[in-house]
């Protein structure tokens, strides 16, 4: 075979490998609380809105790791701010498996969520960097590939989680947390593998960036929007299930397929569509899609209604990384494309550090938890309508690149 079919194949593999950072970063650290959350809420005797404090603590820590996350990359190297943000997120996974008090539980999924910001943003950077051709469709497509490391780790959660709480019982939220501890040591591996194929960055120019990124504002509204009504569903939709009748296992089977249909529809579908999007069409479609997945399991109960929303939401919710990804790409220099996503995630991560609480508090009042939900409803159709306010334009000139050593 030659170059022209060797090189494509090489750069999903790359991506693949960087795709760990995701499984770890959300798949564990992020969205499988939300299978643990009745377990540990039951045991340690937490209403709903303490239940999202402890979500909201963790968002506090992607706030400061995404607003820092170009800072790490610059003062550490992109490569090695990834690796070693997967390493701490997995003893923070570890330790939540060792401690019941609800402050140190706190802290852990602060810190946390700080690493996994870290991870995510400068991972969706060198998502970014692997091909850095005019093939736009390629590019998304790889980043595609990247993100659908969120649903993978959501699939394997799904497994893990329910596992140990049958096996441990009341504790097993505690063997739950400690298996997808050492799970995420396991993805050191192939990240540590991946960043060192990522081609090297281009020398940071003038600072450009900051033009084209108030450019972006609208994009900036509709993730803030988007952060908030995807994740309060991800947080308390389980609770829901439960509430509903359905047992450990059938929730296990609801968040499987969720995270199993994240994977397909980003790997297959999402790069290739949002590639052919402009503006925030892109956005729009996405919003669009996860709030028609909410709808079921609010409007009816019972099996075939979370399958649907399983489906149709895990389907969507991780094209919102996707597509921000890749608008940010289009419309900022190479050399600010890290300092640009870290600033988009940072809107997205206060709308998911304000979505659980807000939605907890509803969630405790009459009504219980649909009522909580339905705010991610409203939250997704705003976010679609501001998205269309979106209008792309191109990045000022590149400077030429120097090569610096890699992604280290």
């Amino acid at each position: 075979m030659g170059a022209s079919t060797a090189r494509p194949r090489s750069e999903y593999m790359i991506a693949l490998g960087l795709a760990a950072g995701p499984v770890v970063a959300l798949g564990f650290t992020r969205f499988a609380y939300a299978l643990l959350l009745p377990s540990m809420r039951s045991e340690l005797d937490w209403t709903y809105a303490a239940a999202g404090g402890l979500n909201t603590a963790n968002a506090l820590g992607y706030i400061i790791g995404a607003g820092s996350g170009a800072w790490w990359s610059r003062r550490f190297g992109a490569g090695r701010s990834f690796v070693i943000g997967i390493v701490i997120s997995a003893l923070a996974l570890l330790g939540s498996g060792l401690t019941s008090d609800f402050t140190a539980l706190s802290i852990l999924r602060f810190v946390g969520g700080l690493s996994t910001a870290v991870t995510f943003v400068v991972g969706s950077a060198l998502a970014s960097r692997i091909h850095t051709g005019g093939r736009q469709q390629r590019s998304a497509a790889l980043v595609g590939v990247y993100m659908a490391g969120v649903g993978i780790g959501v699939v394997i959660s799904g497994v893990v989680v329910p596992a140990a709480l049958t096996a441990w019982g009341a504790s097993g939220w505690q063997a739950g947390w400690l298996l997808m501890g050492l799970l995420a040591l396991l993805a050191v591996g192939p990240a540590a593998w991946a960043v060192k194929a990522v081609p090297p960055a281009p020398s940071a120019g003038p600072a450009k960036g900051s033009s084209s990124l108030r450019k972006m504002t609208p994009a900036f509204i509709w993730y803030v929007l988007f952060g908030a009504g995807y994740v309060s569903y991800m947080t308390f939709v389980i609770a829901l299930l439960r509430d509903q009748g359905m047992g450990t296992w059938s929730t296990a089977g609801f968040f499987i397929v969720l995270g199993g249909a994240s994977a397909l529809a980003t790997l297959l579908v999402w790069g290739r569509v949002i590639g052919r999007l402009r503006g925030g069409r892109a956005p729009a479609l996405v919003s669009g899609v996860v709030l028609v997945g909410v709808l079921p399991v609010l409007l009816f109960d019972g099996a075939v209604a979370a399958i649907v929303s399983a489906v149709v939401f895990g389907a969507g919710f991780m094209a919102g990384p996707t597509a921000i990804t890749v608008l940010a790409r289009r419309m900022l220099p190479q050399h600010a494309w890290t300092s640009g996503i870290a600033w988009l995630t940072v809107a997205f991560s206060v709308g998911q550090a304000v979505g659980p609480l807000i939605s907890g508090i509803l969630s405790d009042s009459e009504g219980g938890i649909a009522k909580g939900l339905w705010l991610s409803v409203i939250l997704l159709l705003v976010s679609a309508v501001a998205s269309l306010f979106q209008r792309e334009t191109k990045p000022a000139p590149e400077p030429r690149a120097v090569a610096t050593g890699g992604a280290k």
